[in-house]
């Protein structure tokens, strides 16, 4: 199915609207919310649930829904699976929060998606990052996910860009290789192709990948698509260039999509190249304007992070507009199984949580490229990149 995100949802946040409470507990009891999100540690994702709190604070300050204001609380869990772990049971089991949304994690998912089950609370993460996100049917992110990711930069390489000898390069936290061997996979069924070398030893935080561009570059790769986020990504590009691996491509994931990424390169091979998850954030269009907007009104990043944060809440809030009412779990989670898909210019495809979660739809991302020299990013698509099989 391709869902295609046909035109901007007006998302009203004015007016005597706002979210109630967890399990009732009186006319103007808050809705208590929650979010897991990796804050601190060697890869974080703050960005994603300061933009679903601005969000959440905008229609507190505009009067709320119905009457009931958002109680919204974020943890860090550092990304420990014990601190995971815990923070999942001080919002679901103490907090009793109706729902999660917004949050974005390196290993929550993986970690807390039996117990969020068993209690019947969902989740819609503004970034989804480890498997668990994209295997159960109570998680819903917003983005489409890095295994998703690593199909469409390959095809974005190939396809796009005509290249031949693609090498995949990874970096692999906890049991995520049968996600990003899928991602692989699929690129595989579509296109009839195959990577021309694979090398799944790339450490996270590494402090030198000279070695493993020697190894790429010596076998033959016209292309490397990597999984790194945004620090490991800079030192893999600088260690190319130390190599005087002139000519290479890189086929990066929407992690390393950002202004800083940008900014501390001077130099990027023949050209850094991305299938962004939402619409560019860099470019200046009415379609992020509300996003942008709301985000330098706060003080927050203007990232993909930020976009998936954003559009988690936005999403949940006209979930809970449409409700009437109990605002408590049990009925929140009505809600979100039986919404009416949600489109936005910002996604490829539209949003649904039940579809979402059980991966029934088309995922689509939005070329750019970093090209040597420019320290910007830019469209090298006209329209979204959406997977033909």
């Amino acid at each position: 199915m391709n869902n295609r995100y046909l035109g901007v949802v007006a998302l009203g946040v004015a007016g005597a609207l706002a979210l109630s409470g967890c399990a009732g507990g009186g006319d103007t009891a808050p809705i208590r919310i929650g979010s897991v999100s990796t804050l601190s540690g060697a890869a974080t994702f703050a960005e994603s649930s300061e933009a679903a709190q601005a969000v959440f604070d905008r229609v507190n300050a505009e009067g709320g829904v119905n009457g009931h204001m958002i109680d919204y609380k974020t943890i860090d869990d550092k990304g420990d699976p014990a601190s995971a772990t815990a923070a999942a049971r001080e919002l679901v089991g103490s907090d009793e929060v109706v729902a999660l949304v917004g949050g974005a994690s390196l290993i929550e998912c993986d970690i807390n998606q039996d117990y969020y089950a068993q209690e019947d609370v969902l989740s819609m993460p503004g970034i989804g990052v480890d498997a668990g996100c994209f295997n159960t049917e109570s998680i819903a992110p917003v983005n489409l996910g890095p295994f998703n990711d690593m199909t469409l930069t390959l095809l974005n390489g190939s396809e796009n860009l005509g290249l031949e000898n693609i090498c995949v390069l990874l970096e692999i936290a906890g049991s995520t290789t049968p996600a990003y061997q899928a991602g692989v996979d699929r690129w595989a069924e579509i296109t009839g192709k195959e990577p021309h070398y694979v090398d799944d030893t790339l450490p996270y935080g590494g402090s030198d990948y000279s070695s493993y561009m020697v190894k790429a570059k010596n076998a033959g790769c016209d292309a490397i698509a990597v999984n790194a986020m945004e620090p490991d990504a800079i030192g893999q590009v600088k260690a190319a260039q130390a190599q005087g691996w002139e000519d290479v491509t890189f086929l990066f994931l929407t992690s390393v999509y950002s202004e800083n990424f940008a900014s501390a390169l001077e130099w990027a091979g023949a050209g850094a190249h991305i299938p962004a998850e939402f619409y560019p954030f860099t470019e200046v269009s009415e379609i992020n304007a509300d996003w942008r907007g709301l985000m330098e009104e706060n003080g927050i990043d203007l990232t993909s992070f930020s976009q998936g944060g954003y559009l988690a809440a936005m999403n949940f809030v006209e979930v809970l507009q449409s409700m009437e009412g109990n605002y408590d779990r049990e009925s929140v989670s009505q809600a979100l199984h039986e919404m009416t898909p949600i489109e936005s210019p910002m996604m490829a495809y539209s949003y649904q949580f039940d579809e979402i979660a059980k991966q029934e739809y088309t995922p689509g991302g939005w070329p750019v490229v970093l090209r040597s020299g420019t320290k910007s990013w830019e469209k090298s698509a006209e329209d979204w990149l959406l997977p033909a099989g």
